[in-house]
Parts: structure tokens; C-alpha cells; sequence
């Protein structure tokens, strides 16, 4: 059971200026083109890449009919009969003779059908007595064989342009003799933390500053996103500093990510220098953790301007800049997994905004998800998120939420 309030909210009910995160999403992904810029790799090197142009098929595969079992090689007509073993086939040692009637050959798992043959029994249907054979069960034509090009022919289309390649792909491609692959060229991010109060690890704390750990968390993420990363430090409160960052960005970096510095202070010169030198929209979005965000472009780089406390900065990463990410680099953003779980603790939620608890998800002995809160969730709590394997989303017109409630829970697996 939930708090219902009074009156229902919704995105067309939202204050005037605030944004609902789906409608926020939208803007961002509506304002992306992929990239086009290609590179050409060993397949040792394309796990993971997006294919810029269709794969297809240089040759038949299998390249030549044989067999899909340890047996014997034999025509099916004389399948009921006393057979001579005649030779053996191996994977890579074809049998060269023809095999007549009366006759057969032992043969290997993917070793070439003998000319003449056009079964194959499996060695443990077979009695064998010297250098004759005869089958204890009964055998179809065309049994345990693998034929030419039933795979693939030349010129089929084996895998579309937008494909991110995996294991499976890369075999496949293999198989065709294929060596290269033309794909997306890499997103380059270069990512920051702002402000006079950051430390950087290594460093004695001196008083009213705190250990810059945005940065470490931002690496993290984006090391599951396969982009190259550009590492601009800690940009410390002035003017010179925050416009030679940017700047220095819009030459090299196809994407920068800000946490810190977006907000209205009177040390917060980010927001001036964007305004100067890009176009940038600071939305206030119903969610919690992480309401504002600053989002645009600085010449041809996209800015994210995420806040400064640290679960905010991964709940904000997780719902807008990992799928700018994945759309710049042309592949198809993937619908977040989402799951139905029974809240086994009361949550704490006021209505008006859409909210991302931390949670810890099992499963019971039936397969029912469970969930419970890690506590704390205000937004700078970051060992809340250390703890948790989910998110708890909360839609923005509940309130509190009674425990046994059904709930949609986010697990982080694969997203961080």
C-alpha cells in the first residue's frame, strides 16, 4: 500500500519550468546524431564495438557437407544391411575413395561426407565386428549430416550495421575467413569535478574540503560504456580555469560531464562560461536524487553538468548520459531492465517527484523478487550506494510506500 496524495501528479500537472525525467530523456536523445567517423580493426580487437556498415558472407558455410556425429559414413540404402568399413574420414583428412554398395566409413565429427554417402549412424547405434558394421536401430536419410552453405551463402547479410559485436559475432565472422571489421570510431569523454573544496586522494585534507570522489565513480561508468576517456582533474573555482577546461574539452572531446558548479552561487562561474561559450539548458527535473541538470553543447561537444553530490551523479549519469553515450556511438539504447519486487521495509517518499531508492534485491525460493532500502537515502550518502544492488523506482505522484507494497526495482547489474 502507498500514501495516496490528494491530488494526483502527473507530467502535465508538473510547476511550470520542471520536467518530468522521461521528458527530459527525450530532449537530450532527440538533440543526438551518431557519429560517423569509422575505424577498421582485427576481430581480435572488435568485442564490443558497433559495426559502421552490414557484414556479410564471403563463402558457403559449412564450406563443404559433412558430418554432426562420430559414426559411420554409409548410402541409406544399404542401411539394413551387413556394411564393409572401407576407411575413415577425419576433420581435415578427407576420405578419398567412393563409398559403393555394401560398403561404409568411419568417420569424425566434421570431417567431409564421403562421395557416394549420404547418412551417417551414430557409433553407438552401430555393432561392429572386425571390419564389418550393421546398425542395431534404424537410420533416416540425410541423418547427422551437416550440409554446404546451410548456414550461410555468399553475399547474406550475417549481421546488420549498429550491431555491437559479441563472442557469438566475432566466431561467426571468423568463419567466413573474415578478418577486419569496419566500426564506429570510440566516443571520447572527458569528464571533470569543479570546485575549491575538492582534495585530490593522496593529499592531506586542509579544513572545509572533502576527497574528489565523482571522478573515480565517473570513470568507473564510463569504463562499461567502452568510450576513450579524457581525465581533466579537478577544475578549481575561477574564471580562467573553468573557460580554459571547456575549451581544451571542445577540441578533443566528444562528450564533457561536469559534476559540481551548475548551480546559482556566487563561486559558481560554470554557469557563466557556458552560457558564453556554448548553448545550455539548466533543467530542474522531478526526481530525486539529483534534480538539477545542466545539459547542451559547447561547439560541437555535448555538456552534461551533473550535481555535485555523489549518488545524484550516478543516478543522473545512469538516466541521461549513458544513453546519449550509446546513442552517439550508433547503437540502439537498450530498455533499462525493470522488474516487479515486493518491498519487504516502509519507504519514506513525499509526491511530486519520481524517486531512486537504494535497495538490496533477492530472490525467494519461488523467484519473487524481495526488496529492501539500504537506509539513508539522502543524496550524498555514497556507501548507501555501495550497498545497494538496485534501484527502488517510485512513481512521482506516490508518497510513502507500506511494507509488502509491489514495487518497479532497476538491478545495477550491467549498468555499473
Amino acid at each position: 500500500m502507498t500514501d495516496q496524495p490528494n491530488v494526483t501528479t502527473s507530467c502535465d500537472t508538473l510547476p511550470s519550468g520542471t520536467l518530468a525525467v522521461e521528458q527530459a530523456q527525450a530532449r537530450v536523445l532527440d538533440s543526438i546524431q551518431a557519429l560517423r567517423d569509422t575505424e577498421t580493426l582485427p576481430l581480435m580487437q572488435a568485442a564490443g564495438r558497433i559495426l559502421a556498415e552490414p557484414a556479410r558472407a564471403q563463402m558457403q558455410v559449412p564450406p563443404h557437407t559433412n558430418s554432426a556425429m562420430d559414426g559411420y559414413a554409409l548410402r541409406h540404402a544399404d542401411s539394413g544391411a551387413s556394411l564393409h568399413v572401407i576407411g575413415t574420414a577425419f576433420a581435415g583428412h578427407p576420405f578419398t575413395g567412393t563409398v559403393q554398395a555394401g560398403e561404409c566409413v568411419r568417420i569424425m565429427t566434421g570431417a567431409v561426407l564421403p562421395a557416394g554417402a549420404d547418412s551417417v549412424v551414430m557409433q553407438e547405434n552401430v555393432q561392429r565386428d572386425g571390419d564389418t558394421i550393421r546398425l542395431s536401430g534404424t537410420l533416416k536419410r540425410g541423418e547427422n549430416v551437416r550440409y554446404a552453405g546451410e548456414d550461410s551463402q555468399p553475399g547474406d547479410i550475417l549481421l546488420e550495421a549498429g550491431r555491437k559485436l559479441n563472442a557469438a559475432d566475432l566466431g561467426m565472422l571468423a568463419s567466413q575467413g573474415i578478418s577486419t571489421v569496419t566500426v564506429w570510431r570510440r566516443v571520447r569523454v572527458a569528464f571533470c569535478s569543479t570546485g575549491d573544496e575538492l582534495t585530490p586522494l593522496g593529499m592531506p585534507l586542509q579544513p572545509g574540503q572533502i576527497y574528489d570522489s565523482n571522478r573515480y565513480t565517473l570513470h568507473a561508468m564510463l569504463q562499461t560504456l567502452d568510450v576513450d576517456m579524457i581525465d581533466m582533474g579537478i577544475i578549481r573555482d575561477t574564471p580562467q580555469a573553468v573557460e580554459q577546461a571547456f575549451q581544451q574539452a571542445t577540441l578533443t572531446a566528444d562528450v564533457l560531464i561536469t559534476s559540481g558548479g551548475v548551480s546559482v552561487g556566487e563561486a559558481d562561474y560554470v554557469s557563466d562560461t557556458l552560457q558564453r561559450l556554448g548553448q545550455v539548458n539548466f533543467w530542474k527535473i522531478a526526481f530525486k536524487p539529483g534534480k538539477p541538470l545542466a545539459f547542451g553543447t559547447l561547439g560541437d561537444c555535448l555538456f552534461f553538468g551533473l550535481p555535485g553530490n555523489p549518488v545524484s551523479v550516478m543516478v543522473t549519469f545512469l538516466l541521461f548520459v549513458r544513453p546519449a553515450i550509446l546513442t552517439l556511438r550508433g547503437e540502439s539504447v537498450p530498455l533499462v531492465p525493470e522488474y516487479p519486487a515486493i518491498c519487504d521495509t516502509p519507504l519514506k517518499k513525499a509526491p511530486g517527484r519520481k524517486d531512486y531508492q537504494r535497495g538490496i534485491a533477492e530472490r525467494d525460493s519461488t523467484g519473487q523478487w524481495h526488496v529492501r532500502t539500504t537506509g539513508n537515502q539522502g543524496s550524498h550518502v555514497l556507501r548507501s550506494m555501495s550497498q545497494a544492488n538496485c534501484f527502488i523506482v517510485l512513481p512521482l505522484e506516490w508518497g510513502n510506500v507500506a511494507a509488502g507494497t509491489s514495487v518497479t526495482i532497476i538491478p545495477f547489474e550491467g549498468l555499473m
